[in-house]
């Protein structure tokens, strides 16, 4: 008897390079996806009592390509008939001493497929996360916090675009290449930072989502090997997931950086994250995601809060401004400078930004902080207030409400 959890495993491990290979014939997303889910009831019920196949994303994908076969009968059009003709060619039989071994990766071409610009971001990220990511309708709806019903609706709409649209099953040719790999480097960011700072809900991080975004990094750098950018960017994630464990404590409260236990940083992550890193500025060709890279790279490399190269990140963040300018650079550059020259300077660096990161909760967190530290307390719990109001994450906003708290307190207390 195999245990379910192995089986769930297989199906994540397998399922976007079978879904992949099974688009790519078909031509079919919803045909593809519904193949696909057939045989893996089908898997289901064959591997609990069979074992999990010696190869068994050829196993699901032979399968697969027959479920899709029996539906395709069931339909009345020519062109479904049509495409019977072609699939029959493709199948052979279940039995595993007979499968052809050879599956193709597809999934390159799939991921550019799902993040093609006629697509709006959102469902570029949904269905990315859907289709090579593995995740269900529900638990896609859930990172993005709508009803499954919902998403279902958005994922069929942006398959439809797919299909109508006409957009091409394939890798970009070379002149469109870069353009296109930014986007899907983004939206795989995008992926993560939800998973590692949920925008919403009652967890900080939702790790299943920090995994599935590694994992399709993990995928692009090995499908595209010269790309010093695919490369920084897991970097980035891996330095920054080797934390996540310490960023709440016990009583489920948010543990800042300066005052995380360093010794339970994930060591693993982070020699992989730093030799990733090396590889990529090994190739010669900066970009915003190896310095964001090595910024981690020096919180990850300072065994003490007080031991952390803040000279150099601010130094980083300026070089980062220079290449993607953004509020958000510009707010965390102003964290580093005040870590260097003190909160006053970083204070001023705001003041600079306050027409324009006004409804960014970041902002008005790292201002408050700053005021606080300055003993402007009546202007740092104005600060946190307005945080709070922008702030969707409840682990955040307790820890916004504490700080709040304290600058009240103080304020009432005049021998302090």
């Amino acid at each position: 008897m195999v245990a379910a959890a192995q089986i769930e495993t297989t199906f994540r491990e397998e399922h976007g390079r079978v879904l992949a290979a099974l688009i790519s014939q078909l031509g079919d997303f919803t045909l593809a996806e519904d193949a696909l889910q057939d045989a893996l009831v089908n898997a289901l019920e064959r591997w609990e009592s069979d074992g999990v196949p010696r190869n068994p994303g050829a196993w699901l994908m032979t399968v697969a390509k027959r479920r899709a076969i029996d539906r395709l009968r069931r339909a009345t059009t020519l062109e479904r008939k049509a495409t019977i003709l072609d699939l029959d060619s493709l199948v052979t039989t279940e039995d595993e001493s007979e499968m052809d071994d050879s599956l193709p990766d597809e999934r390159l071409k799939l991921m550019f497929t799902c993040c093609h610009p006629a697509l709006a971001l959102e469902a570029q990220v949904a269905l990315t996360l859907h289709t090579l990511g593995g995740l269900s309708t529900p638990e896609v709806a859930r990172a993005f916090l709508v009803p499954a019903p919902t998403m279902a609706q958005r994922l069929a709409r942006a398959r439809r675009k797919i299909r109508n649209a006409g957009i091409p099953y394939r890798i970009p040719p070379a002149d469109l290449l870069p353009e296109r790999l930014d986007a899907l480097l983004a939206v795989i960011y995008l992926i993560f930072n939800e998973g590692y700072c949920a925008t919403s809900g009652d967890t900080l991080t939702r790790h299943e989502l920090c995994g599935e975004a590694i994992r399709l990094s993990r995928v692009l750098v090995a499908l595209l090997p010269r790309s010093a950018e695919a490369r920084g960017l897991l970097a980035l994630m891996l330095l920054h997931d080797s934390r996540r464990e310490t960023r709440l404590n016990a009583a489920g409260e948010l543990v800042l950086l300066d005052e995380q236990d360093r010794t339970r940083w994930d060591q693993a992550k982070i020699h992989e994250g730093m030799a990733v890193l090396d590889e990529a500025l090994a190739l010669a060709d900066p970009g915003p995601y190896q310095v964001q890279a090595a910024i981690s790279a020096l919180h990850a490399e300072a065994p003490t809060a007080e031991a952390t190269d803040w000279r150099q990140i601010a130094a980083l963040y300026s070089s980062l401004a220079a290449m993607t300018p953004s509020v958000v650079v510009e707010v965390n550059r102003a964290v580093a400078v005040a870590m260097v020259w003190g909160p006053a300077a970083g204070l001023q660096m705001l003041l600079r930004l306050a027409s324009q990161a006004d409804a960014f909760y970041p902002y008005h967190a790292a201002r408050a902080d700053l005021l606080r530290r300055t003993n402007q307390r009546e202007a740092a719990a104005d600060a946190y207030e307005r945080a709070l109001a922008l702030c969707g994450n409840s682990a955040e906003r307790a820890y916004l409400q504490r700080r709040l708290e304290e600058m009240l307190h103080l304020q009432d207390d005049p021998h302090v």
